[in-house]
């Protein structure tokens, strides 16, 4: 089942459902996919069980709303601070090749040298997927923001002007909330993109955290139930209407030096992660860039993220934000 949230005439968001090809149709009662997810918490009710519960009301043409804009991301929180943007990477199988290439170092005697990169690729290689019931090797892990940094399919991602890039990185997301008792819920799996400035990045693997501080768009849909073993994909850019550059994306723990347990238990570990009533977008990591290919972004591309698995695929353009000047007063 695919869930995702839409604008009506009135500005009202309304859950819509499909199964596979078949028609979207809004589910009966649901305010949002936040409530939804919270009352299947609550309940102890499976999702798509509590969605089939309250039944189904109009059909709905969702590729039509999402050329009209009236998509919106396909979970939010009523307080923005109350969502966070987080991902991890060097998790996927090829993922520390792009990765080491953008940090080379060379050691005395002229011959590469084992980078910071390659040395979490291996950790990750050795011990990303435990056996069960066992903790396997922490992952790299990142802060990209909370939900003002979140941009709904087809609305701008907005590089701010100090940027020296602003670049893809097509992911896997884990959707979640968390339960009354602080324990944590998936929502669903859906496509993202890691928006992030690589080439800030590839001065310093330090400056790492300053990249990453950029927007993220996720959707359109959510997937319900189990991520797909083997996610085949493509990830495009467009300019003037035509296309720019395309290559295919893979994911899925078959394409992953970690399992999915393994790396959202090392996200939910920490106990700020587990606060009553937080949404939480944690994406998973890619093989897969633009820039690795030597593809420099500029105001007005189009990204396009797509596999099959997860419905409509995720469109955005790059805008470049005012540079802005900032002073702090003292009080």
């Amino acid at each position: 089942m695919l869930i995702s949230q839409i604008l009506d005439d009135a500005e009202t968001i309304r859950v819509v459902a499909r199964n596979g090809g078949g028609k979207t149709r809004v589910i009966n009662g649901a305010r949002s996919v936040y409530s939804l997810a919270m009352e299947a918490a609550r309940t102890g009710t499976g999702l798509e069980a509590l969605i089939e519960r309250k039944g189904y009301g109009e059909t709905v043409d969702l590729d039509a709303a999402y050329k009209r804009g009236r998509l919106v991301s396909p979970i939010n929180h009523p307080d923005p601070a109350h969502l966070h943007l987080t991902g991890t990477g060097l998790t996927h199988l090829g993922s520390a090749a792009t990765r080491d290439s953008m940090h080379k170092k060379l050691s005395e005697g002229g011959e590469e040298e084992l980078t910071d990169s390659m040395k979490m690729f291996r950790m990750g290689l050795e011990g990303g997927k435990p056996a069960k019931g066992q903790v396997g090797v922490q992952p790299e892990w990142f802060y990209k923001g909370n939900g003002t940094m979140a941009v709904a399919p087809g609305a701008p991602l907005m590089s701010p002007a100090f940027a020296q890039d602003g670049g893809e990185e097509p992911e896997i997301a884990g959707i979640y909330v968390i339960g009354d008792d602080g324990a944590p819920f998936r929502v669903g799996f859906t496509l993202s993109n890691e928006f992030s400035d690589h080439v800030t990045e590839r001065v310093n693997y330090l400056f790492l955290a300053h990249s990453k501080l950029r927007n993220a768009s996720f959707g359109p849909e959510i997937l319900i139930g189990d991520l797909p073993a083997d996610v085949r994909g493509s990830s495009r850019i467009w300019r003037d209407g035509k296309l720019l550059w395309e290559k295919p994306f893979l994911s899925g723990e078959a394409n992953m030096s970690h399992t999915i347990a393994n790396l959202e238990h090392h996200h939910f570990k920490y106990s700020a992660f587990r606060q009553p009533g937080d949404v939480h977008v944690h994406m998973f990591g890619t093989a897969t860039l633009s820039f690795a290919d030597g593809i420099r972004t500029e105001a007005g591309d189009t990204f396009e993220i797509e596999a099959p698995d997860f419905g409509l695929p995720l469109r955005n353009p790059l805008e470049i934000e005012r540079p802005v000047k900032v002073a702090v007063k003292a009080l």
